[in-house]
């Protein structure tokens, strides 16, 4: 194949008129495994042909004898027919070894002396990563790997030893990824792949060993083979399993602790009972499957979920305990009323007070072990009785040590009584006590030791020695995950240093303006003696009630406000690293501007392949060098970066990128034509000298050197031109503009003609003028203008498209009488014109005629030439700086980033044949993939369509769109809704979140990848000659206009050789996995032809789907399909149908999906994105550069997750989506910068990261997939990793786009599912040996980053609830009046410590601390003052508004969900809020979350306004008020505000009229929306699925209206200020007797309104 020849977009057989039957038999996914004759791109690749080959050396296998052998097997063949593999399983993981081994070879440094032999070192490091998992298990559970390989590398003359090893190594690893790649939901629990994959290995090698079975007496062969035997022995045994845990949760609703989920099924192998129980081949009558009874069937397995509150005490324990022992201490020491707290201690009462310390630790123990024995009894049973032992232990030692902690403390207070001071005797008791207290901490002293050497603990916990196991028993459970995970010792001291300044910031704070002010207060409290109570008092003695009640708001802020000193420092943290990272160096245009000449070099630099040595590794020399040419690179030190052009090939190189780039810009329409042509970098031509910069950057820059030239005219020419050259856009723009104009005179003036000759001789003495440095002596400086003026004149006229012959002869004439007789100095005669060739040699010539036969105009079609005029008349013309090209914000701000990014830190970029492969993997429901043409049409109640709206946001896109749809044919007369249907739902569908959006930003990479591949092989003849074809006119039958810039006809394209295309399919696919394609295309959906569509456009999307097959006897076969849009045959084939066990979903949707298309991706690296992602084309450039990262060491481990910043694009629709888009973007940069560094606590968020693929794959997936507890599926898989001693990185040199939620019913939704899971979360095995497993800094990082944030969100309502019902109490008891020392109590309302826990639950109501990194990281990339003028803008448009109504919707389905369950997941549409929605919907959803809430609140607050006597002062009441008022009027007017057209008095009566039918309709069977009753049995479900307990706490919490109701009655004055018990239970007979009334007259209506409707209306009055 001639590599020049671009190859045709279609797939190329051996016989292209083969039937359609044959070719269908040929279909391939990537490259043609079954053909390597074929002619096809990838297969030019030696590594291809070497791992085919070794995958064909069947040589003496024994051959399976119940099936017909083929010579043209391979292993994998051999072992589908030995095991009962299905045939597309076969071919799927053929193609997956053969592309993963070629692509590993190929990045062999040094290359392999023989390419297409197969490297054993390729093999061996694929073997160790993937089987890694499966070693671990084995030297866990004390098994002996069945990876049976020889230790020594034998070598015989024939090198049969060293074939025969290379063999089983391939056959184990193909056995691995066969199982993997058929075992469908088993896939979710990797170590029973693992178990699957010990007992089929070992009989893999029974047959390699030629082993007799002793039960038939012939050779060995597995249990299970035949068609489907593996899917029906092992596969769908273990599923119907699952399948039947899954049906008895009721849909989830059962509680967690009453049914198996994955992750118990997994962790069943954990243990040697697998081995024991289910033994080989599987014994079905065990009690692990579901054919056993419930009662005696295994039951949950390592772990308990119990729905309670107190999981997050339990899992969290180290951090509770320092609180609470804390707060004790410095309560102690307040109380001693001392200024600072050292004056306290120095007194020794004081000292042996804080002894009690230990009393309460030792008593929490006491809890603690009562709580797991609480939770986990369930797990005792009569394999696992020595847990059992150790709660009973567990909880007796703890006992005991409170018990003898109080009695020694007694003990010194004794003895010092008796004595009457601290004698020796009582200080020796006191001593014995700290001796117990040693042995006490004595564990915890061993653990700070080993957290100062965290290596050491590693080693022991991933050592497998039985007696470590007994040594640790006491402390933990063994498990399999959690071992070894502790970080290096540099990573350890920067965040245990970030934690303890927070701790001391936090704890200083609260003792100085929380406790001690709080303590006189207190003291004065209870000893008041003269109170008038206001009601019947039963506890006269005492005032603790007040107390309490006094205290607990303090307490609650107390407990959550470490949240806030967090926030406080990971910002500036955040914005320090940030800083060091270069971030927000280039934040716009015009800095750009200053850097864009060394911008070439960056591109060079970190885009361009460097030259590969012969030893690959980082050597200290090389880093060194690197960093200084960074370093040189960033600051633009030396000659070296400062100007390109003295390499055009480099320059042509940054053309070719930049320029695609640019082009990218147009095809989206974030740019018009002509600043297309404004940012565009033309190829050198017309014989320009230098570099032609955009014209955006030599803007005015040739009026500034006239300027110069006519203020400098006396002046030497050295002087002018040094001052020109000054800035090099400068200098560029006059040689530019001189050189064209030079080239243009010559090109439109007739050749051979006198004028021809003149012009020719007049630039040549010009140019040697000013070689010899004459040139301001020989011309006259000020005649410059008027010569540019006329030559602006000439240009204008060149580029009309009708030019006028007179006028250019009348132009030229002037010029040449400005140019050769005024300009120079010395006036000329015409003899002299004449000799030197500035005259017309011919006596009949005429100088009036002059140019009048000798101007030729070119070709009125000639683009080319077009545009080269038009960059001129810009250059000539331009007068502005034009700072605001692109005008389009989104254009600027990726210029912006991406410009900045290159100077950034991030790895050497390797040859595209070097990199490591990819794949990218979206899963996909019903969602949109194109915008209906009907639905963007369709107007709302006021007039308003989807479309019409799209075109006022993005109002400068759809003009452009519209001159691109004009350019394309479009008459200037038609509507493109009507003659470009197609382009416009594109366009709409582009500016949404929709699956075509993401499948265009995935496809950059695709893209990319070619571009990159050529210029990695492109020759600098290839190069040269790029521009004159591809760029610079049409040289190639194919003309390139302006008017062409679509994807077919990209400039990069045309100069494609061919083997672009392989080497981009060989590294990069696309899956998305369309789960309900397969019933989409069944009933004809429009999506189903839209995802067509896109296969038809992106030849490198596969979509990935489940299909169901009917039969006639009503059974239902499921597949997982893979299929694409086939070029040659012109439709869709299908590659792979692979057999499920049944139907795919028992868990959670997406990760299900998720795991079904996995099996189809490739490469070394996954990344996940979601279907409301996009993607970039410059951002596709990095990615060779970001996967590089693996390569790297980041603390003491390679990475595992690169995480990915984004960068969410829905800011600009609405001022919601902005206040969303805003938080979210703080949260995805500075936010994960610091979890990533310094706190190594980052997460998988959803975000799209990337992850090591094979890592991952042998370790459940890049999700977790349980009914209800993983309904956060993304986390999970960071909680995975990290448990699995995985390592998540923060790379943000890189970007993907994101779409958020833009309507506030939407965001509500969004927010209300991620609460709930992070609620689920809180019960999780994951979190809670997060908790266990991490040191102390690393488990405080994870709480306060993931269920920390919402459990302190409620802590914050909590308080709200507290301080309003504890001000009530004060007020209705009279305790608030009453005398303290002549001071009334309501004047400690100005208590330092009232104001500060007030004043810290208005900074989290307001969302101010989520404003703060949102400022910090805004300041940092845009710059201080724009970052706070946009809060300020967010302010006035009430964000602080939606920040509260968030906040309460996090706190009551966090709530909610921790009490009661009912999380689920809940679609928000993702699309446009143009309609305005009813009140009936928003009391919907907001009633019991807000609404109720808000009213409860309200009433307390105007109760205390009306019964307080703090409302005479009222400066007091609106200080202590003014933030539970702004709550509850945020709760209730946030719907109203942010709903379209909510105050619109029309509307708001069709919505009274509305809501009063859905509240008095009483039709049975209907739904939610049309029912209140409906609704009402709906909101109320969770309380019937409810355990004991929570049932229990919401009786308890309701009963504070009882209280309410107490504290009113009193207040009434109807019994003339009786106080008696009696009044408050008459108001109880008063309540019974007016609903036996109600109810009474309730049925009598029912029963004789009718019938004795003049008697039931007497009887009524």
């Amino acid at each position: 194949m001639n590599l020049r020849q671009r190859p045709a977009p279609t797939r190329r057989r051996s016989n292209i008129h083969a039937l359609p039957e044959l070719q269908e038999r040929d279909v391939y996914n990537i490259i043609p495994i079954h053909n390597l004759l074929v002619e096809h791109p990838s297969l030019r690749y030696p590594e291809i042909r070497a791992a085919a080959a070794a995958l064909r050396a069947t040589g003496d296998l024994r051959k399976p004898p119940f099936a017909e052998w083929n010579p043209n097997n391979d292993l994998l063949d051999w072992l589908g027919v030995l095991f009962g593999f299905q045939n597309d399983n076969v071919k799927n993981q053929r193609e997956h070894l053969v592309l993963h081994l070629a692509n590993s070879q190929m990045r062999l440094q040094p290359p392999p002396n023989i390419p297409d032999v197969l490297d054993p070192a390729v093999l061996r490091k694929f073997r160790n990563k993937l089987l890694n998992n499966y070693s671990s298990w084995c030297s866990y559970l004390g098994q002996k790997s069945q990876i049976s390989l020889s230790s020594r590398r034998i070598r015989t003359g024939t090198g049969s030893a060293e074939f025969n090893s290379l063999r089983r190594e391939l056959l184990y690893v193909s056995l691995y990824l066969l199982i993997w790649g058929e075992s469908a939901n088993l896939r979710l629990a990797p170590e029973c792949i693992c178990y699957i994959f010990h007992q089929m290995a070992k009989e893999l090698n029974d047959v390699l060993d030629e082993k007799i079975d002793p039960e038939t007496g012939s050779p060995y062969l597995p249990r299970q083979s035949g068609e489907c035997g593996y899917l029906k022995s092992v596969v769908i045994p273990i599923y119907q399993t699952i399948k039947t845990e899954v049906e008895s949760s009721r849909n989830g609703k059962a509680p967690h602790s009453a049914w198996r989920n994955y992750d118990d099924i997994n962790e069943y192998f954990w243990s040697m009972r697998c081995f024991h129980g289910l033994k080989w081949p599987l014994n079905y009558s065990c009690n692990f499957f579901a054919t056993t009874p419930k009662a005696k069937r295994v039951g949950k397995t390592g772990f308990v979920e119990q729905r309670s509150f107190w999981n997050v005490f339990r899992s969290f324990d180290k951090l509770w305990v320092m609180l609470i022992l804390f707060f004790q201490a410095m309560l102690i020491v307040a109380w001693e009323g001392k200024e600072f707290p050292w004056q306290a201690l120095k007194s020794r009462d004081a000292q042996v007070k804080l002894l009690t310390v230990f009393i309460t630790w030792a008593a929490l123990r006491v809890w603690q072990s009562a709580l797991d024995a609480g939770t986990q009894y369930s797990l005792v049973s009569r394999e696992t009785a020595w847990l059992g032992v150790r709660m009973a232990l567990k909880f007796t030692a703890a006992l005991t040590w409170t018990v003898v902690f109080a009695v020694f403390y007694a003990r010194i207070w004794n003895q010092k009584n008796a004595d009457g001071r601290w004698s020796d005797e009582a200080n020796r008791r006191i001593v014995s006590f700290l001796e117990a207290v040693l042995a006490f901490v004595l564990p915890e002293l061993l653990a700070l030791a080993l957290f100062i050497v965290p290596w050491i603990r590693n080693v022991l916990e991933e050592l497998n020695w039985p007696v470590l196991y007994w040594l640790t028993w006491w402390f933990q459970t063994r498990i399999f995950v959690g071992r070894g995970v502790r970080e290096g010792l540099v990573n350890n001291f920067k965040y245990s240093l970030f934690w303890i300044v927070v701790l001391a910031s936090k704890f200083s704070f609260s003792y100085f303006l929380q406790i001690k002010p709080l303590v006189g207060p207190t003291k004065l409290i209870l000893g008041l003696t003269e109170v008038t109570y206001k009601w019947h008092e039963f506890f006269n003695s005492t005032n603790r009630m007040a107390v309490v009640l006094l205290w607990v708001p303090v307490v609650l802020i107390y407990f959550m406000d470490l949240q806030i000193w967090y926030a406080v420092y990971s910002s500036f943290v955040g914005a320090t690293i940030g800083l060091f990272s270069h971030l927000g160096e280039i934040r716009n245009i015009e800095q750009l501007r200053l850097r864009f000449q060394f911008f070439a070099n960056a591109i060079k630099f970190n885009l361009m392949p460097e030259e590969l040595l012969l030893i690959p590794k980082l050597t200290l020399v090389k880093k060194l060098r690197d960093a200084i040419h960074r370093f040189r690179l960033r600051y633009g030190l030396g000659q070296a970066f400062s100007k390109i052009e003295s390499s055009q090939v480099e320059a042509t190189r940054f053309a070719l990128i930049w320029n695609e780039i640019i082009a990218t810009f147009r095809e989206e329409d974030l740019i018009n034509d002509q600043e297309h042509e404004l940012l565009e970098l033309p190829p050198n031509c017309w014989g320009i000298r230098v570099i032609r910069w955009p014209c955006f950057l030599l803007c005015n820059e040739l009026l500034l050197a006239l300027s110069q030239a006519t203020e400098l005219a006396d002046d030497p020419d050295r002087l002018l031109w040094l001052r020109i050259c000054k800035n090099e856009y400068r200098r560029c723009a006059v040689l530019e503009a001189y050189d064209t104009v030079k080239y243009l005179l010559l090109m439109i003036i007739k050749d051979g003609t006198d004028e021809y000759s003149i012009t020719q001789n007049l630039f040549e003495e010009i140019d040697d003028k000013i070689k010899h440095e004459q040139f301001t002596v020989t011309y006259k400086m000020s005649l410059l203008q008027q010569i540019h003026a006329k030559l602006i004149s000439l240009v204008k006229l060149l580029k009309q498209p009708k030019k006028d012959l007179s006028e250019a002869v009348n132009i030229l004439q002037a010029l040449y009488e400005l140019s050769v007789r005024e300009f120079p100095r010395a006036k000329k005669s015409i003899a002299q014109l004449k000799a030197e060739g500035l005259a017309p040699r011919s006596p009949t010539s005429d100088a009036g005629l002059l140019f009048e036969n000798a101007v030729e105009f070119l070709d009125a079609d000639d683009a080319s030439f077009d545009r080269q005029i038009r960059r001129l008349y810009t250059i000539l013309t331009s007068r502005d700086s034009m700072h605001n090209v692109p005008r389009n914000l989104e254009a600027r701000r990726r210029i912006a980033f991406f410009s900045n990014s290159l100077f950034m830190n991030m790895p050497r970029a390797p040859a595209v044949e070097k990199m490591l492969a990819f794949s990218v993997l979206t899963p996909y429901y019903d969602e949109d993939v194109l915008y209906g043409l009907l639905n963007l049409r369709s107007e709302n109640e006021d007039g308003i369509s989807t479309l019409f709206y799209l075109q006022k946001i993005y109002e400068d896109e759809w003009e452009n769109f519209l001159e691109r749809m004009r350019r394309d044919s479009v008459q200037n007369g038609d509507d493109p809704l009507e003659t470009k249907q197609r382009d416009v739902r594109l366009w709409a569908s582009y500016r949404g979140q929709t699956l075509s959006r993401t499948v265009r930003g995935m496809m950059y990479y695709y893209r990319a990848l070619k571009m990159l591949s050529f210029l990695d092989t492109a020759s600098e003849m290839d190069i040269k000659e790029g521009p004159r074809d591809g760029l610079d006119g049409p040289h190639l039958g194919m003309p390139l206009p302006l008017q062409n810039l679509n994807r077919a006809t990209s400039n990069v394209n045309l100069l494609f050789k061919g083997h672009e295309y392989g080497s981009a399919l060989m590294k990069f696919t696309y899956v998305v996995a369309c789960q309900m394609y397969g019933l989409h295309k069944a009933k004809g959906d429009s999506r189903a032809e839209d995802i067509l569509y896109l296969m038809k456009n992106n030849e490198a999307l596969r979509v990935a789907y489940v299909d169901e097959v009917h039969s006639d006897r009503g059974e239902v076969e499921y597949s997982s399909v893979l299929v694409k849009y086939d070029q040659q045959l012109r439709r869709e084939v299908e590659i792979y149908r692979i057999k499920l066990p049944g139907p795919l979903k028992l868990g959670e949707g997406k990760p299900e999906n998720q795991n079904h298309a996995i099996i189809f991706t490739r490469g070394d690296a996954l990344q996940t994105i979601d279907m409301n992602q996009d993607n970039y084309f410059e951002e596709a450039l990095k990615m060779r550069n970001l996967l590089e990262e693996f390569n790297n060491y980041y603390g003491i481990r390679k990475p595992t997750i690169l995480g990915v910043r984004e960068n969410v694009f829905t800011g600009s629709v609405s001022s919601l989506a902005w206040f969303m888009s805003a938080q979210e973007t703080s949260f995805v940069t500075l936010g994960q910068r610091v979890l990533a560094n310094p706190l190594k606590v980052r997460m998988h968020y959803g975000h799209p990261d990337v992850f090591d693929r094979f890592w991952f794959l042998s370790r459940g997936g890049i999700s977790k997939a349980s009914k209800v507890i993983n309904i956060s599926e993304d986390i999970f898989s960071g909680f995975n990793c990290t448990l699995r001693g995985g390592n998540v990185t923060h790379h943000e040199y890189i970007q993907v786009g994101k779409g958020r939620d833009v309507g506030l019913n939407q965001i509500a939704m969004f927010e209300a599912k991620v609460a709930s899971g992070n609620g689920e979360q809180v019960l999780s095995r994951d979190v809670y040996r997060l908790g266990h497993r991490l040191d102390f800094f690393r488990m405080l990082s994870v709480f306060y980053t993931t269920v920390g944030f919402y459990f302190n969100s409620m802590m914050v309502v909590l308080t709200v609830y507290a301080f309003l019902w504890g001000r009530l109490y004060l007020a209705l008891s009279g305790i608030e009046d009453a005398p303290l020392s002549n001071t009334p109590l309501s004047n400690t309302s100005n208590n330092k410590a009232l104001g500060t826990i007030l004043n810290q639950q208005f900074i989290i109501q307001l969302g101010l601390f989520t404003a703060l990194p949102m400022v910090v990281e805004n300041s940092l990339e845009h710059g201080f003052l724009p970052a706070i003028w946009d809060f300020l803008t967010m302010q006035l448009q009430l964000a602080s508004l939606f920040y509260t109504f968030s906040l309460g919707t996090q706190s009551h389905f966090f709530g909610r969900t921790i009490l009661h369950g009912g999380a689920k997941y809940r679609a928000t549409g993702r699309g446009f809020v143009v309609q305005h929605k009813s009140f009936a919907e928003n009391y919907r959803l907001y009633s019991r979350s807000h609404f109720v809430k808000a009213i409860e609140l309200g009433i307390i607050l105007i109760v205390y306004a009306t019964e307080s006597s703090m409302t005479k002062n009222t400066f007091v009441y609106i200080a202590l008020m003014i933030t539970s008022w702004f709550l509850v009027v945020s709760w209730i007017m946030a719907p109203f505000v942010f709903n379209p057209s909510g105050f619109d008095w029309l509307k708001t009566v069709y919505d009274f009229d509305d809501f009063l039918n859905w509240i008095w309709s009483s039709e049975v069977f209907t739904k939610a929306e049309q029912s209140w009753e409906t609704w009402w049995y709906e909101e109320q479900d969770h309380l019937r699925t409810t355990g004991l307990w929570g049932k229990l706490l919401e009786i308890i919490l309701d009963l504070r209206f009882f209280f309410f109701q107490y504290g009113i009655v009193y207040q009434l004055h109807i019994t003339g200020g009786n106080k008696s018990i009696a009044v408050y239970l008459l108001s109880w007979i008063y309540i019974v007797v007016a609903v036996g009334i109600y109810i009474i007259l309730s049925y009598a209506g029912n029963k004789y309104a009718a019938k004795e409707h003049i008697y039931y209306r007497l009887a009524g009055a």
